[in-house]
C-alpha cells in the first residue's frame, strides 16, 4: 500500500502526521510513505529525520493584517496558490497513493483536495476543538473526518462522515513511573511543578513562573520545580533567577531553555502548567495529570483556548485567559492545589476519563474502512 500524509507549518499538523504514518506501519509494515509539505516550514526537517521522503510543495498562508510587509506576502501566497493544483497533481501521478491523509496547514489544502478530485480514498484528521481554515474547507471533499474531540464537530458541516479518534500521543511517554521519573531527575517524592511555554517559550509563562519560583523557594516550601523557558526567554530569565537568588539546578530546581526528557518531566509532574496545544492537551489526558492551562491568544482562531475549555468544562483543568494573567493569582491557584491534594486527584481523575485509550485503533480503523472499500 502506497500512504500521501500532508500537513505542515507547525509541529501540530506534522507530529499527527508522523504518529499516524507509525499506526499505518504497525498494522501494514510494508506500506509505502510520502509526505507533502512546505520547504521552509517544521516538516523540512522533521519528517526526513523520522526517515521518511518529502515532496516539497510551496504553499503560504494568506495575511489577515494589512501592512506593506504582509501584501508582499499575500502576492507571494496568491502565487504559490496558482500553481499548488498542478503541482499537488505531478506529486500525485508520479508517487500513485492508494490513499491520502491530511492533518492541517495550508500545505493539505491542495494535495487532499487534487487526490480527492482523482478518485483517491481521502481523510483529515482535526486536531484542535476549533477545527482549522484547511480542513473546514476540505470536510466536505474528503472520504471521512477524524476528530481528536467530539466538541469540534460542531463547525464542520452537517453531514460528514466522522469518526471521533483522539489523538495519538508518544509511547515513550508511559515507559517511567512516577518514582522512577523523579529519582531520574534527582527529586525527593515532595509535590512537583512543571511549567513550560514550548520550545520557542512564552513571555507570561516565564513571568509568573518567576514568581512561584521565588514565592516558594523563599518560603522554603518542599516543591520540586521544572521550568523550561524557552528560546524567547534566553536573555532575561536565567538573569532573573540571579537577581532572585534561585539556582538554575538544585535539589528541587531544574530550569532549563529546552525540556528534551518531557516524558520523564511529565511523568514525575504533580500539576503541569502550560499552554494548550492539541498535543500538549492529548498528553495530560493520557497520563491523567491535572494542569493549569494559559491558552495562546496568537493562535488561528482562538483554538487553544477552546482546547483548554474541554478540560476546564470536564474539571481537569483551571483555565486562565493570558490577560487576566496575575502573578498573585497564579501564586493562589497553585497554593490552594499544594494544600488540597483531593482537589490535585480529581483534577487528575477527571483528565484520565478524558483520554481515548485506544486512538491507534479508531485511527486504523478508518483508514481500513477506506482501504477495502
Amino acid at each position: 500500500m502506497k500512504v500521501l500524509l500532508a500537513g505542515g507549518g507547525t509541529g501540530g499538523h506534522v507530529n499527527p502526521a508522523l504518529a499516524i504514518a507509525g499506526i499505518i506501519k504497525k498494522y501494514m509494515p510494508d506500506t509505502e510513505f510520502l509526505f507533502a509539505g512546505t520547504p521552509n516550514h517544521m516538516e523540512a526537517t522533521l519528517v526526513p529525520k523520522a526517515g521518511y521522503k518529502l515532496a516539497q510543495i510551496r504553499v503560504e498562508g494568506f495575511q489577515r493584517k494589512l501592512t506593506f510587509e504582509n501584501i508582499g506576502r499575500n502576492v507571494k501566497a496568491v502565487h504559490y496558490l496558482a500553481h499548488s493544483g498542478r503541482r499537488s497533481k505531478q506529486i500525485i501521478r508520479e508517487f500513485e497513493p492508494d490513499l491520502a491523509i491530511g492533518t492541517g496547514g495550508y500545505v493539505a489544502g491542495p494535495v487532499i483536495r487534487m487526490a480527492a478530485k482523482l478518485g483517491i480514498p481521502t481523510a483529515i484528521h482535526e486536531q484542535n476543538a476549533f477545527p482549522g481554515v484547511t480542513n473546514k474547507l476540505l470536510a466536505k471533499e474528503v472520504s471521512h473526518v477524524m476528530l481528536t474531540v467530539e466538541e469540534a464537530l460542531k463547525y464542520f458541516p452537517e453531514g460528514i462522515n466522522y469518526t471521533v479518534t483522539g489523538l495519538p500521543v508518544r509511547a515513550e511517554l508511559f515507559n517511567k513511573t512516577r518514582e522512577q521519573a523523579r529519582a531520574e531527575l534527582g527529586f525527593d517524592d515532595a509535590f512537583t511543578i512543571l511549567s513550560f511555554g514550548g520550545s520557542l517559550g512564552a513571555g507570561a509563562i516565564n513571568r509568573t513562573m518567576a514568581e512561584v519560583l521565588r514565592w516558594h523557594t523563599s518560603k522554603g516550601l518542599p516543591i520540586n520545580h521544572i521550568h523550561g523557558y524557552g528560546g524567547m526567554g534566553r536573555d532575561t530569565f536565567p538573569k532573573q533567577m540571579e537577581e532572585y537568588g534561585i539556582p538554575m539546578r538544585s535539589e528541587r530546581i531544574r530550569i532549563t531553555e529546552y525540556i528534551n526528557d518531557m516524558d520523564t518531566c511529565m511523568a514525575a509532574a504533580d500539576l503541569v502548567v502550560c499552554r494548550s496545544g492539541a498535543g500538549a492537551l492529548a498528553e495530560l489526558e493520557a497520563l491523567g495529570k491535572p494542569s493549569i492551562l494559559i491558552p495562546s491568544p496568537i493562535v488561528a482562531g482562538n483554538h487553544q483556548y477552546h482546547n483548554a475549555m474541554v478540560l476546564g468544562r470536564a474539571g481537569a483543568a483551571q483555565v486562565i485567559e493570558q490577560k487576566d494573567v496575575t502573578n498573585e493569582d497564579m501564586i493562589a491557584r497553585i497554593e490552594e492545589l499544594y494544600e488540597d491534594r483531593d482537589r490535585l486527584q480529581s483534577m487528575a481523575q477527571n483528565a484520565a476519563a478524558l483520554a481515548v485509550t485506544d486512538t491507534d485503533d479508531r485511527i486504523w480503523g478508518v483508514i481500513e474502512s477506506l482501504i477495502t472499500k
